[in-house]
């Protein structure tokens, strides 16, 4: 993330007069950047990026367990095992952003609106839910790994004593307990979620407040021998947007849309739904409010996704999809795969080797072409994608401009009193 940003949503939203505030997991540099946001109380897990980083959540877990160690469950930040939390539910990080989010809904008396964001670090790794609901999933039917008919490559070659393992084929005992554990880290945030809107309809704000539920990315949790994120698949790419807009919105509610969305629409829908004048030209992204009021003409036909090599040898890929159709081409190697979303949810069949369908991967890849054009020679050449073509780690349009960071905070910040104001002075 780039120190500043030309437009940022909680700047636009403070500079329109909303109060913003932000808790759990930004995933900010530096990481006591605000962005806009008026204050940030972090849980970043285990990333420190200087040496006298705390986040808050840390700070507020020694002051009440200063002899136990956070992490005591014993698996990492991107460890493919599973276990229930080691330590007393309410010291989870998950309860800690859910009561931080709670009792600034139940304090705000400001006169202004407020900009709320809850970012929970979990379901990401480590999959550790409260033994509470490790134990309701114990014996849950869940779906087995996704194991397509060109998977075979990320099966072999792994040591399974690398906990932090990017693929490999750890058995399928392995992939059920891991989800159950998923499965349980998910229902812990939705009870988070529910106590949320508790109070936002008992302070009687539920109808003239805008309501996103996002999350960032999936987990392959096995699927196709691949673990953690960042790849093509639906594991990874495929996440759930919820919206419930304002009383004021003149749209039916309870409807369920196909049109492909994506986080870059984010922002755009927050402004309109705040009355904030924009232009849509500027973003990349679109206002979802034009879906919910019924205004589908003219939608994106599809959404493009891309991202650079993350792990050794997994290779950087471009892909495109309307929801019913993916074509990704790696730009490692020139590996292509075209899945039919509608009849192979699970994508267990790649449809780029069968002959049957030479044309859609045609028209396909050509989209491809048409999309990557306008990056010149080094990404498509005589009307041909490119391979290997540059791996790119930041978009053309990365800000370069910056800022001075926020002067370090001690162990005992500055947001101390702000942290024991809206978090339980104990374990309850």
């Amino acid at each position: 993330m780039a120190p500043k940003y030309e437009h940022a949503l909680p700047a636009l939203l403070r500079d329109a007069g909303y109060f913003t505030f932000g808790i759990g997991k930004m995933h900010f540099h530096p990481q006591r950047s605000l962005h806009g946001f008026l204050m940030t109380l972090l849980d970043e897990s285990g990333r420190e990026e200087t040496p006298e980083f705390r986040s808050d959540y840390h700070s507020w877990f020694y002051s009440l367990a200063p002899t136990l160690d956070p992490d005591a469950t014993g698996i990492g930040w991107n460890d493919y095992r599973a276990a229930p939390y080691a330590l007393p539910e309410e010291l989870h990080p998950t309860r800690w952003t859910g009561d931080v989010a709670v009792n600034f809904l139940k304090a705000y008396d400001r006169k202004e609106p407020f900009f709320l964001k809850v970012s929970f670090e979990r379901p990401h790794s480590p999959y550790d839910p409260p033994p509470r609901l490790a134990k309701m999933y114990e014996h849950a039917d869940v779906p087995p790994a996704a194991i397509g008919d060109w998977s075979a490559r990320y099966a072999e070659g792994t040591d399974p004593s690398d906990y932090n393992s990017w693929h490999g084929d750890f058995g399928p005992e392995q992939a059920v307990k891991s989800r159950r554990a998923y499965y349980g880290s998910i229902t812990f945030i939705d009870e988070q979620f529910a106590r949320i809107l508790k109070v936002v309809e008992d302070r009687g704000w539920l109808d003239n407040t805008l309501i996103l539920f996002i999350a960032d990315h999936g987990d392959m949790l096995g699927d196709h021998h691949l673990w953690r994120k960042t790849y093509a698949f639906e594991g990874s790419t495929r996440i759930p947007l919820i919206v419930r807009w304002p009383k004021s919105v003149d749209a039916r509610r309870g409807q369920v849309l196909d049109q492909p969305v994506e986080l870059r629409d984010v922002l755009p829908t927050f402004l309109d739904a705040a009355g904030v004048a924009f232009e849509e030209k500027q973003f990349d992204g679109r206002s979802l409010m034009h879906l919910v009021r019924g205004k589908t003409e003219g939608w994106r036909p599809w959404i493009d996704m891309e991202h650079a090599q993350c792990y050794p040898g997994a290779g950087y890929w471009n892909a495109l999809t309307d929801g019913k159709m993916k074509y990704v081409h790696y730009g490692s190697d020139g590996r292509e795969y075209l899945f039919d979303l509608v009849s192979d949810p699970r994508e267990l069949h790649n449809l780029a080797d069968d002959v049957r369908h030479e044309e859609a991967l045609k028209t396909w890849r050509q989209r491809m072409v048409d999309h990557l054009s306008e990056r010149g020679e080094p990404f498509v050449q005589d009307g041909k994608l490119v391979a290997p073509r540059p791996n790119m780690l930041y978009s053309p349009h990365f800000p370069k401009a910056t800022e001075t960071p926020p002067p370090p905070r001690s162990k005992k910040s500055a947001a101390r009193q702000a942290i024991d104001d809206l978090v339980p002075a104990k374990p309850r």
